[in-house]
């Protein structure tokens, strides 16, 4: 398995273990792909996840650009624009930040709510 999908499994589990409900795992269309939307609280959550096995070039989360940020907001225009049952929703944008062990267990988990 590699990191990126290992990273993206335990943060769906992180999530659901908060009681969010998961509508998509890695959501893909051509403008690129989501990895997780999910719905807690009548909001509809576009959340990143970033992993990493060490802090050598700084925290997972920095790594969410304004580029990528600007690259996930049209991507959550498209999704809404393909889910018009969601249109009345809140929408936000999260990041969850994750580090591992040599095992792809995680050993540090950071979720930074609306993130932009």
């Amino acid at each position: 398995m590699s990191l990126g999908l290992d990273g993206e499994k335990i943060a769906a589990l992180y999530l659901r273990k908060k009681k969010y409900k998961i509508i998509n795992q890695n959501y893909r269309c051509r403008l690129g792909e989501i990895d997780i939307v999910a719905f807690f609280n009548n909001t509809v959550i576009f959340c990143e996840v970033k992993t990493r096995r060490n802090k050598e070039f700084g925290e997972p989360f920095e790594s969410v650009t304004k580029t990528k940020q600007n690259r996930l907001r049209r991507l959550a225009e498209y999704y809404i624009l393909n889910n018009k049952n969601l249109k009345d929703s809140n929408f936000r944008f999260d990041v969850v930040s994750i580090l591992v062990n040599e095992k792809n267990k995680p050993s540090e988990i950071f979720h930074i709510e609306n993130a932009f």
